[in-house]
Formats: C-alpha cells, structure tokens, sequence
C-alpha cells in the first residue's frame, strides 16, 4: 500500500470525505451515524465502488468509494486510494472488484461495532451493493459475467454502467 493509503500510527487504511479531511474507518462510521441520526424515518443506502488508473510501470492507483446515500435525498462519500501491481486489464478489473467487496465486508462489521445491529433490522440503512467499473459497452464487458457472479457469492448486488455512480463516477474522481 501507498504511503497516503496508511496513517503512520498503526498502519490503519486513511480515508478522505469530499473536503480532503483524514479518516479511519471507524471515523467514516461514526459520520454515517451522525447522518442516520439526522432523520430516522429515511433508510439510508451505502454503496462501495473502486476504480483504478494504470500507470506504465505496471501498477495502479486503486481508490475505493462509499457513498453513503439518504434515499431519495442526497449523499455524501469517502474514499480511500492504494497503489498495487496488476498484470492487464482482467487483473486490474477483479481487484477493484474485490477491494469493494472486502471493504463493504469491512463496513457491516464496522457498523455493527460502532452503531448495533439494529440500524439494519429497523430498515435505516442497507450495505448491499457493489458498484463495479464495467459496462455492457467496451473491453470490460467480457468480465461481467464472472465478476457479478463473485459479488454475488460474497452476498452483495452487483452494479454495471450506467448505473455504477459509486465506481465510474465517485471513485473515478480521485484515481
């Protein structure tokens, strides 16, 4: 991992919200929290997306969003970035789709810990999609099958373009 991916405390993953201020995880949680809070009758949907930008060298910047969104109603998001080596674009692909996947794992945990259990059985917020960088237009389109089949192993919804804000359109802004 990057330099800018971990703090210099305990090696924690740093997450940024869309104003460049340094999070934790846990941090991020307790913001979802806080915005919950602010209205307790809307159900709130979180959704994790990474994109990725290679550079020459055989690596890639990663970057992960979750975009925390109030239905119907505005969101906000946080993001976190690490560089990996990759070799080609199915590589690159699957890792981004797994850096989602194993973060939205992170989140429920995370959100059971901080929150409880019951902001999900009382309907306030959802962690079930993943939205992948990958559409039925373009050289990605042969990986769908195969990576919408792993996300959904892991339990989550899998999201293509158009509908992926979350990867194309969020995480996209910081690779």
């Amino acid at each position: 991992m990057s330099k800018e991916a971990l703090s210099d405390k305990n090696n924690e993953r740093i997450f940024r919200n869309d104003a460049g201020e340094q999070l934790s995880l846990r941090d991020v949680v307790l913001r979802i929290r806080d915005k919950i809070a602010l209205d307790r009758l809307a159900t709130h949907e979180i959704v994790v997306g990474s994109d990725s930008q290679a550079a020459e060298s055989g690596s890639a910047a990663f970057v992960t969003a979750i975009v925390v969104r109030k239905v119907g109603n505005g969101a906000i998001y946080f993001w976190t970035r690490n560089n990996q080596e990759f070799h080609g674009l199915r590589d690159r692909i699957w890792k981004e789709a797994f850096l989602s996947i194993m973060l939205a794992q992170e989140i429920r945990s995370t959100v059971r810990e901080v929150i409880g259990d019951e902001v999900f059985w009382e309907d306030r917020l959802e962690v079930r999609c993943i939205h992948l960088d990958m559409g039925l237009n373009g050289p990605t389109k042969s990986f769908i099958d195969s990576i919408a089949g792993m996300v959904r192993g892991f339990g989550f919804v899998p999201v293509i373009k158009p509908y992926s804000y979350g990867a194309s359109v969020v995480a996209d802004r910081h690779t």
